[in-house]
Formats: structure tokens, sequence, C-alpha cells
């Protein structure tokens, strides 16, 4: 039985045009989305003996911040909206103030960028005259309105767990420190061992 040479390039026609359709559009940033994202939540310390506990809510409070931070950017500033974003994000940092969130903006700006993606994520510790500093290591690769790659940039923020004061309950809170600028020593903050 031989086969019809039409049928041949339909039947390829229709699975490429099925391969073409089941591509995987990029993520947009959008209010919708993160408008919940918070740092109000504590975690048990009884989950967090792992160290792959402490990496994974430290790489979801970065993506927070980062998108939080790409919103407010993109918006004009000056509305009730942009407020209340700027407040989602300083309630992230312990201590915050406008030079603690000034090297992300700056990034942000200079760059023009639309959407993020954080890639190759580490969490490390480092000692400093004898105080313990978490620091989280990652990759952002950084997008235009277009999705077109900015480039890809090694950035790291110092971050502290917190005991939460929550009664009956060993939980702490997360915050960071300072987020792409110079490490801080937690003495500074209050905290020695």
């Amino acid at each position: 039985m031989k086969s019809n040479p039409n049928i041949n390039i339909l039947i390829l026609a229709v699975l490429f045009f099925l391969l073409g359709s089941c591509e995987k559009k990029p993520e947009q940033l959008s209010l919708e989305k993160v408008k919940y994202n918070t740092n109000k939540s504590g975690y048990p310390t009884a989950k967090m003996d792992s160290a792959q506990a402490v990496t994974s809510i430290t790489r979801q409070k970065t993506r927070e911040v980062l998108e939080l931070s790409i919103l407010y950017h993109n918006g004009n500033k000056d509305s009730e909206i942009d407020n209340a974003l700027y407040e989602q994000i300083r309630g992230y940092f312990l201590k915050p103030d406008s030079l603690t969130l000034k090297p992300l903006m700056q990034e942000l700006d200079s760059l023009q960028v639309s959407n993020a993606k954080i890639n190759q994520f580490n969490v490390e510790q480092r000692v400093k005259q004898g105080d313990t500093l978490n620091f989280a290591l990652f990759d952002v690769e950084y997008f235009d309105k277009s999705n077109r790659s900015l480039g890809s940039y090694r950035r790291e923020a110092q971050y502290i767990l917190q005991p939460a004061e929550i009664k009956f309950k060993k939980e702490f809170k997360f915050y960071f420190l300072n987020f792409y600028q110079a490490p801080k020593d937690s003495t500074s903050v209050g905290k020695t061992r």
C-alpha cells in the first residue's frame, strides 16, 4: 500500500503545529501574583533541622523581594499601590531604610528590568571575628519588556533567622540584613555569641 505524499505533509504540518503550540510561555510578573507576599509567617524550628529547608525558604524570600521590587520599579512610585509594594518590600528587612534597598533599586533602574529569574542558588555561613553570618549566593538573570535576557549576575544577600515571639511555640522569623551590598557584621544589630 502506497501512502499519499499530501497526507504525509499534512501529518507533519499538524505535528509541527502541535509541538509549536506546546511551547511554554514565560511567566510575567503581575500584581495579582505577588500582592499577598509578606514576611509575616514564622517557620517552626522543628522543621528546620535540614539545610534544604533553610535553602528553600531563603530562595523563596529572595524571589519574593525581587518580584516585589521589579513591580515597584515598573510602577509610577507615587500611587497607593506603589506605596503598599514598598512597604511589603521593607517588611522583609530587619531594619528597613532607603539605603538598604538602594543598591537593588539602582540596579533595576539602570538595566530597565521587567522580570528576573534566580539560578544557581546556594546558602552559606561565614565566620567573621567569632560571629556566624548567613548569606544567600545566587545568579539572577534579568529580562527586559520583550523578555530578552539583559544578562546574568552573581549576587549575594545577607539574612538572619530570629526567634519569633509566639506563645508556646518555637518558631523563627526570616529577615534580610542587606541585599546586593557589602555584608554587615551581625553584632551591629545587637547579636553576639
